[in-house]
This record gives C-alpha cells, structure tokens and sequence, in this order.
C-alpha cells in the first residue's frame, strides 16, 4: 500500500520541504525543494507557501496524503506542536508551528526534534530497521540522541529524554552542553576540535612542531582537520580520535547497562571515521558493559547518510501512521 507523505526540515541556516512515497517498508523521495532560513515571519510563511506549491505540484490533498511530518533543533514540545526557542532558531519563541502547518492544509501534522526524528528514519528506514529497541546518537556538532524502546519513540516526561551529551564521563576534558569532560564535549565536532587544541597546544609550548597546525592556526583547528590527518597516519591525530573513541566506549556502555538495546546506530563523524574509532570504542565497551547485555547489542553507523534530513522529517510523518 501506497501512502503520500510530507516533510518539513526546519534548519538554522536552510529549511526543506520532502514529499515521499512510503510502500510497505520502503520510502521513496519524490521531491524537494530547499530554501534559506530568515525571520521568523518570513521563515513560517515560506514553509507555508512552499508547502502549499509541492502540494498542488503533485495534486496532494488532504484525502490522499497520510501526514505531515516536521523536525527542527530543540526545545520544543511534541505533544502540543509547539516551537520553544531553539538556540540555532532565534526569534521562534513558542511557536505553534503543528496548528499552522494543519490550518494551512487540513493534513495531520506532527513535530519532532532532530535526533528523535533521526532515530524514527534509522529504525524505520536505516540501520535499526527490523528492531525493537534501539539507540540513535547524532555525534556531530554536538551530541544527541533518540530513543526508540519497545518498539517505539521514547521522549520522556517533557521531551528530554536522550539528551546523552549532557552526562558526565570525567571531571576534566572538552565542554560540551556546558560541562566539562561531558559525554558531548568528547564525542562531538566541537569537543574533539577543543580536545585538538589541547594536545596541539601542549606539543607546540614543549617547543615542538606540529606540521599541520601553528600557534597562528590553533583557533580555526577542526575536527575534520584533524581526520583528516589522521587518516595520513599523523600520530598525534590519531591520538585524539582514540581518545575520543575511549570516551565514546565509556558513554555507550552505560547506554547499554541502562538500555539493553539491540542496536545503537551513530550518525556523522563516526560513521566518516568509523576505521579508526570502532577497534577502540569496541574494547572500551566489551571492558566496561555488562557482558550478556553487550553480547545481544551491535553499534552500526548510520545507514542514510547525508539524506538523512530527508529521511527524518517524513518518518515523524510516518510514525502518526503507523
């Protein structure tokens, strides 16, 4: 069976709408259409519009089209539809985006944050697909995670279930949401480029030389810089990944002693650098998780990719159908 879907991917910088295909088990995207994210005002009503023009482009009406499924930076609240002033989208104070969108088109709409909307297109679509309980960590500029238990999405109390980044795993080390030696501020792009500077800065006040980083560059170092050297076989580039993928074990560890979840499935950087942070991740892990918790657990990268945008603003759509 056929179902029409859309979505709307609310970004800091750019906003898409997605109409897809879902049949059986597969989903299909049909068509999209980017655009920059401005004010608020002009940013609602561009979704809006937009919206309104993939829908007559493809006869979409409300009898033959499913759900609307939207995703963007939290805090919100899903239960309401309601916006509540995400940090990479000033200005959208409390916003009832849901009310909007379904006034708008008479479809049934629903809003989630990324990496719930992440961890639905995974387990639906991706690497946790066929699975009752899984665990979806973002790991890119920051770190977040969905949960999906028992078959479903978790999102706690008030929506903050899975906020990972914000555990501590040591009482040193990179910040990250706020806090230092968080599980964030070693498992993502900002902490891992702060982890750099530290290592580079240590070498370079023992009067050593790093060949891809002076004293000048340090404050523009990144974390794609420093895999990049890495992958050179650059030796203090590799330690810093290695580091990171210590903390990364520590931290899925007790995903998995909390959680028992079959599959924990990891997005951006560790899946570009997976080669060179599983072996140790790996260890860390078999070191530290319960062992018949760990044995019933695989970590996979994640399997959609950079469409994975895409993919998740109309898997929210498609989990109010299902």
């Amino acid at each position: 069976m056929k179902e029409n879907l859309l979505g709307i991917d609310v970004g800091g910088t750019k906003c898409a709408i997605i109409y897809g295909i879902k049949e059986n088990d597969e989903l299909h995207i049909i068509d999209k259409k980017k655009f920059d994210t401005t004010t608020v005002d002009e940013t609602i009503d561009r979704i809006l519009c937009e919206t309104e023009k993939m829908m007559n482009l493809h006869q979409l009406t409300p009898t033959n089209t499913k759900a609307i499924g939207i995703c963007c930076g939290g805090p919100l609240n899903s239960e309401t539809g309601i916006v509540m002033s995400p940090p990479n989208l000033p200005g959208w104070d409390n916003i009832p985006i849901v009310a909007m969108v379904e006034k708008k088109t008479g479809i049934k709409t629903s809003l989630h944050n990324d990496a719930n909307a992440c961890a639905l297109a995974e387990w639906k679509f991706g690497a946790g697909k066929g699975t009752k309980n899984m665990v979806f960590l973002t790991f890119g500029t920051g770190l977040g995670a969905g949960l999906i238990l028992n078959g479903k999405l978790y999102t706690g109390t008030n929506d903050n279930a899975g906020e990972l980044g914000h555990i501590r795993l040591s009482d040193f080390g990179p910040i990250g949401y706020g806090k230092k030696g968080s599980f964030e501020g070693f498992a993502s792009g900002g902490g891992i480029a702060q982890l750099s500077k530290m290592y580079v800065m240590e070498k370079l006040q023992t009067g050593q030389k790093v060949e891809w980083c002076t004293l000048q560059e340090l404050d523009q170092l990144t974390a794609r810089k420093v895999a990049e050297e890495a992958a050179k076989g650059d030796k203090l580039a590799q330690s810093i990944y290695e580091t990171s993928a210590i903390y990364l074990g520590k931290g899925l560890s007790m995903v998995i002693d909390i959680l028992n979840p079959e599959v924990i499935v990891i997005g951006g950087i560790y899946t570009r650098n997976k080669n060179m942070m599983e072996p140790i991740m790996q260890k860390i892990i078999d070191q530290e998780a319960l062992s018949c918790a760990n044995r019933v657990c695989k970590v996979k990268p994640a399997a959609l990719g950079e469409q994975i945008g895409d993919y998740a603003a109309l898997s929210v759509a498609a989990n109010l159908t299902d």
